[in-house]
């Protein structure tokens, strides 16, 4: 991957400002930027779509999309010409948290496993993506007072939002629903969207609306390190991937029942004698 972002550099939309940067730190001795500057974080094929079928080559189904948590774009790859066909960021306007639907994409950063959603469900054709809103970009995007992530199902031909989640469409305040790094979203046969919280290793799903229908949080805790100063463990997981229930080997068991959803204002454990 790296071979590809030295010879397409020029083509990901970075601005002269951010270039500047890059190039200067690129070559201080004191080494500002990490080693992974870039950090592409996921990589796939476009797959068969819409546009492609309409004519649109930009989205041939072999070319490959690309995403750089740290420098805050998303790229499709031209597989056989190597060179950049579309993309959105570097650079955004300003996110003021608006929920307008649709309307242009506004600030990403830090985002994880940006997709084209597949032929067969609802959305077909957008890309998909986990707008993390950690800290990235070069120079370093003003991010909101209350952190809070997003999942953005995006017009990748108009290049427009039009359909989101963030904390606030649960009910809650955007950092109840917040993940800085790692994570994925991933679209369902009926509509629902499957997201993984990553950095704390919660799983669930959610309906066009924002209504949380089913929800999981890993009880695989990695084992803390004796040797480190303050020991830790956590249960992050980088991501999700829904699979149908004919991948599991035939005459495997499985149930599906309600779990009833308890008022944590009113829940109070049992006393035992």
């Amino acid at each position: 991957m790296e071979v590809v972002c030295i010879r397409s550099f020029n083509e990901f939309g970075f601005s002269e400002a951010s270039l500047k940067i890059i190039r200067e730190s690129l070559t201080r001795t004191d080494k500002t930027l990490p080693f992974d500057y870039l950090h592409f974080n996921n990589m796939s094929v476009v797959g068969p779509n819409k546009w492609f079928d309409a004519g649109d080559a930009r989205f041939n189904p072999d070319n490959i999309v690309v995403a750089s948590r740290e420098a805050n774009f998303t790229a499709i790859i031209d597989k056989k010409s190597g060179k950049i066909v579309w993309h959105i960021g570097p650079d955004y306007e300003p996110s003021i948290g608006a929920n307008k639907l649709p309307r242009p994409v506004d600030q990403i950063s830090g985002q994880h496993d940006a997709h084209i959603i597949p032929q067969g469900l609802p959305g077909a054709g957008n890309l998909l993506v986990f707008d993390n809103q950690g800290e990235a970009g070069y120079p370093p995007v003003k991010l909101n007072t209350q952190p809070g992530s997003r999942v953005l199902e995006i017009d990748p031909v108009k290049k427009e939002i039009v359909w989101q989640y963030t904390g606030v469409n649960s009910g809650g305040p955007s950092y109840s629903f917040f993940s800085s790094y790692i994570s994925s979203a991933r679209r369902l046969p009926n509509g629902n969207t499957l997201i993984d919280e990553g950095m704390t290793g919660r799983f669930f799903q959610v309906t066009a609306k924002g209504e949380i229908v089913w929800e999981y949080v890993s009880p695989y805790f990695s084992q803390p390190n004796p040797k480190d100063e303050f020991p830790t463990s956590s249960n992050t997981v980088f991501r999700a991937q829904p699979v149908p229930y004919d991948w599991a080997p035939a005459g495997t068991p499985h149930t599906e029942k309600p779990v009833k959803v308890l008022d944590i204002t009113q829940y109070r454990l049992p006393v035992t004698k």
